[in-house]
């Protein structure tokens, strides 16, 4: 049979059907990663340059991100998108990709028109840019305003008042005129032929001419350069004070005794050579008033010199912004002339030394007028010399108490030192002078055993804390016990420290009260000074205890709860 040709309008179909097969594998995604995607294959051009191709690959690599070829999660067998969805992902891939390459390299492209889909992301990438940029206009009008508008500043606390000691500005002002009072009632109510409390004194006519005149100012001013000569000779220890609010310590020249030695020979040469020393007592009501003019000017001067220091020299209760307060109080802490410190000198020199040089006078004068010395008088001032000289031989021990640490340089230690202890603590041996009273030697006998007793506790107990202070691991300690704190040191609750909180004062009041003793009995007047020192070292006793509080806290109630009494064990 021959040969049946093939129609061509057959074959033909069949090419058509092998074309668009071929088409549709080609369309579809394929398993093989040796083929790539028709998408990658459209969109590259024999005449654009490779570069272009690159940044073509990014921004594909954008879009697939934000517009990823959709799954269907319900159909996992199925792996291959729908034509839809896979006709619009290359259209919107490709409208893209066609952008960005025009824009990169800055030639003409003919203007597609994008499909729904494409249009619909153009849009979300508009609104995005749009929301950015009115966040990043936000955020900049937000910066502007805080920097305008001050922080909102955390609620104050309410300051405290300033705390005031001696029944504040009140008490001050008061203390200003009592204290020169009381010195001057006290000593004309107490004279030769009367010591009582309830005869008023009655003033001189000439009152100019019987409380000053120019020669108590040449001994008043002469003793004071005397004693400020004496206090900056290069001899002596140099010792370091407390620390400093300021930082640092101050260097304090400690030659206090060798001043007290140089200040009774001196004496003992005068009389040698007959000089008229007898004056001093004298003329002891002129030199009380010439005392107490220089208090209150210098003073004034203190205060006005204070305002041009540094705050950090400074008292901390002398700055309280109340004139009277401060200027009782004192509101330098350590002021200076050159290497003299004032304070200091004040507190030793020139009124405890004063003192004695007092006695010893009033002790001479009697033997002028008696031809003999009295057994009362002399041994007063032997109790009086015996303890300045105390005071003067542990004169470092001084830098540590409350006076040159906290209280400011006003008026309240410089009357203190300068009136009050020269011409009031000598008021025994000058009633004993005047009125020329004695006792047996079988009444000095115990009296003699009271001063002792008294200052065997007052120096052990200074001495224990002297040491402690300076070397509290001393083997003296080992056996002690102790009370820690938060700052570092330690407080002492065992030896003289465990038997009351200020055994030193104990001893104090016990040697006041032998002075006393010399007096008798019969003048209540001879006993203000122990009844005074009473009063003083109770109420430093308890501005001590408030300090201590404030700074150890909690320790200090464990100590309270050891040692229980305050001075006078079992008592107070």
């Amino acid at each position: 049979m021959p040969r049946r040709e093939k129609s061509p309008n057959k074959s033909r179909g069949r090419e058509r059907a092998r074309s668009k097969s071929a088409s549709r594998t080609k369309s579809s995604p394929t398993k093989s990663p040796s083929r790539r995607p028709v998408t990658r294959s459209r969109s590259r051009t024999p005449s654009r340059p490779a570069k272009t191709s690159s940044a073509a690959e990014v921004v594909i690599q954008e879009v697939n991100q934000v517009a990823p070829t959709p799954r269907t999660p319900s159909r996992p067998k199925s792996r291959s998108p729908s034509r839809a969805a896979q006709k619009e992902t290359v259209v919107t891939k490709r409208t893209v990709v066609t952008s960005v390459v025009s824009s990169s390299s800055g030639q003409e492209q003919a203007a597609h028109t994008p499909v729904r889909s494409s249009s619909r992301i153009a849009s979300l990438i508009e609104k995005e840019k749009e929301a950015s940029y009115l966040i990043k206009e936000q955020m900049k009008s937000e910066m502007i305003t805080n920097m305008k508008t001050p922080p909102p500043s955390a609620p104050k606390k309410k300051e405290k008042g300033p705390h005031y000691e001696f029944m504040g500005p009140i008490g001050a002002f008061l203390l200003i005129f009592l204290l020169p009072a009381t010195v001057y009632y006290v000593n004309m109510a107490c004279r030769k032929t009367k010591c009582s409390i309830l005869i008023v004194p009655s003033l001189p006519r000439n009152f100019v001419a019987a409380f000053f005149d120019t020669e108590a100012c040449l001994i008043f001013f002469g003793w004071m350069a005397f004693q400020a000569l004496l206090a900056v000779l290069p001899v002596g220890r140099l010792v370091d004070g407390q620390p400093l609010k300021s930082g640092g310590k101050l260097k304090y020249r400690c030659n206090g005794f060798l001043a007290l030695v140089v200040s009774l020979a001196g004496l003992g040469v005068a009389v040698y050579l007959k000089l008229p020393v007898t004056k001093v007592v004298d003329k002891f009501f002129k030199l009380m008033t010439v005392a107490t003019i220089f208090s209150f000017a210098f003073s004034i001067c203190l205060y006005v010199s204070s305002h041009f220091v540094s705050s950090k020299k400074l008292a901390p209760g002398g700055n309280s912004g109340n004139f009277i307060y401060d200027f009782f109080i004192g509101r330098e802490l350590n002021p200076r002339v050159g290497p003299l410190d004032l304070k200091f000198f004040c507190e030793l020199r020139p009124g405890l030394i004063g003192w004695v040089m007092m006695d010893w006078i009033m002790v001479l004068k009697a033997y002028q007028e008696t031809g003999t010395f009295p057994p009362n008088l002399v041994l007063v001032t032997v109790f009086q010399t015996l303890y300045v000289a105390d005071a003067l031989w542990f004169e470092d021990a001084i830098l540590t108490t409350m006076d040159i640490i906290h209280d400011g340089f006003g008026f309240m230690l410089c009357f203190g030192d300068l009136v009050w202890v020269p011409f009031l603590y000598s008021l025994q041996p000058r009633f004993l002078l005047e009125s020329g009273f004695t006792l047996p030697w079988y009444c000095l006998a115990p009296i003699v055993v009271i001063n002792l007793i008294g200052y065997m506790i007052f120096r052990l107990s200074n001495s224990q804390k002297n040491l402690f202070r300076k070397d509290p691991k001393h083997p003296v300690f080992s056996g002690m016990e102790t009370v820690p704190t938060q700052t570092g040191r330690k407080l002492l609750a065992s030896g003289w420290w465990g038997i009351c909180h200020k055994p030193n004062y104990l001893g104090d009041l016990i040697m006041a009260l032998a002075w006393s003793l010399t007096t008798g009995f019969g003048h209540i007047f001879t006993y203000f000074y122990p009844l005074y020192f009473l009063v003083l070292l109770i109420h430093r006793e308890r501005r001590d205890n408030e300090q201590c509080a404030a700074k150890y806290g909690a320790s200090w109630e464990r100590y309270c709860q050891r040692v229980k009494y305050r001075i006078f064990p079992y008592i107070y």
